[in-house]
């Protein structure tokens, strides 16, 4: 069987588990903390928040920046429900905008005309999606962000270690915190690092940071400078002038969530982090030989391609009759999969008003994509089947 994405756990991964294990912390322990610092320094940010999944990072993420009951936000159809769902869970308004048919992403231009037709104020955010491991230009939308008064999340669950070169030649890392007040990762087990479950929030915003902290833990917190019950109340008898509070005590101060990571996960994460770099120069090379079978083929009508700065997460083709490739594919034990069924059209965005015809480019994308094996243990021959079996299909179409 060779499926769409696949995590690779070694006997190191193992043994750091195993180690974590044995420790004296399983939650909220000092590894996780070390994950998150290991984390910022590979993306390049001054702060990450580690969360029990994508999701809880999304969630934190739209609360930290304040999304209330009926503010709008701007997101991409082609994507994971949750880059919108976010906005929902926060009592927000998804507003999707369609996409640039060369890149899948997010179409800046699109998202301009939707601003420049409303008062200003109308939105709140953007959250361009980093679409299989594509990284937005967000030096473009953060100039524009600014003109509107917007804030950003970046979804770059597909993209740890991609990048995109800025106006002055420089290489900006997916999730930097240069352009997005914060981005977000998962570590599901098909993405570039796998935990099993798990997420990560990054930014350079120290106050978004310390709120971060607090939203991941029911709204608790244990600082005492900030404590608003006096220490007679936390002792719970009458005390001395300058006595402080006793060790046990904590305040919640906010309605938060339990959205915590694990030791044992963050152990992984570390060990998965130190071959990073490792895994992306093979996604690359993956998909540069997909590149070149693909390039001039009468039935491919897209692909992914060969970028740079792309890290990989999804190789695409839009091809014709899709379904009879893909099912032709699972016979022979090559799982492909689709990314995504436009979010929109989704039966609870249906409800919500969004209906066929309202993001053409991406409702036509997803007539024809399908996303090929993609993983750095896929061997030289694997990928080699799944090519010829491709080819194989439409010269049967064709004979």
């Amino acid at each position: 069987m060779i499926p769409y994405g696949k995590q690779n756990i070694t006997e190191e991964d193992i043994q750091a588990v195993a180690k974590a294990l044995k420790g004296d912390f399983l939650t909220q322990g000092p590894t996780i903390l070390e994950f998150e610092k290991a984390f910022a320094e590979y993306i390049g940010c001054n702060y990450a928040v580690a969360v029990s999944n994508g999701t809880a990072a999304l969630h934190l993420s739209a609360l930290a920046l304040g999304v209330g009951n009926g503010d709008k936000v701007i997101t991409t159809p082609i994507t994971f429900a949750a880059s919108a769902n976010c906005v929902r869970y926060c009592g927000g308004e998804v507003v999707f905008s369609d996409i640039d048919p060369d890149t899948y992403l997010l179409d800046i231009e699109k998202v301009e005309q939707l601003l420049r037709s409303s008062p200003k104020g109308t939105y709140k955010g953007i959250v361009p999606v980093d679409f299989a491991g594509r990284a937005v230009n967000l030096e473009a939308f953060r100039k524009l962000a600014d003109e509107y008064g917007l804030w950003i999340i970046e979804d770059a669950c597909h993209a740890p270690g991609g990048y995109f070169t800025d106006s002055k030649g420089q290489k900006q890392n997916c999730g930097n915190g240069n352009y997005a007040d914060l981005a977000i990762f998962s570590f599901h087990p098909v993405k570039h690092i796998a935990t099993g479950e798990g997420g990560m929030i990054t930014t350079n915003d120290e106050k978004l940071y310390k709120k971060l902290l607090e939203l991941r833990t029911h709204g608790i917190t244990r600082d005492t400078t900030i404590f608003k019950n006096s220490v007679e109340f936390a002792v719970g008898q009458p005390v001395n002038e300058g006595d402080s509070y006793p060790g046990w005590y904590m305040e919640m101060q906010t309605l938060g969530y339990n959205y915590r990571f694990t030791d044992f996960q963050a152990a992984l994460g570390i060990s998965q982090l130190s071959r990073a770099n490792q895994g992306i120069e093979r996604r690359k090379a993956i998909a540069s030989k997909y590149n070149t079978a693909f390039t001039g083929r009468d039935y491919v009508n897209g692909q992914s391609g060969y970028v740079d700065g792309h890290a990989y997460h999804l190789y695409v083709i839009e091809v014709e009759d899709r379904v009879g490739l893909y099912n032709y594919l699972r016979e022979h034990k090559i799982f492909a999969q689709i990314h995504y069924i436009p979010c929109h059209l989704m039966p609870y965005y249906r409800d919500l008003g969004w209906k066929e015809n309202d993001m053409p480019l991406a409702e036509q994308y997803y007539k024809h994509c399908i996303s090929l094996p993609m993983y750095p243990t896929l061997t030289d021959e694997e990928q080699s089947f799944v090519i010829e079996k491709i080819n194989q299909y439409y010269a049967k179409q064709q004979s």
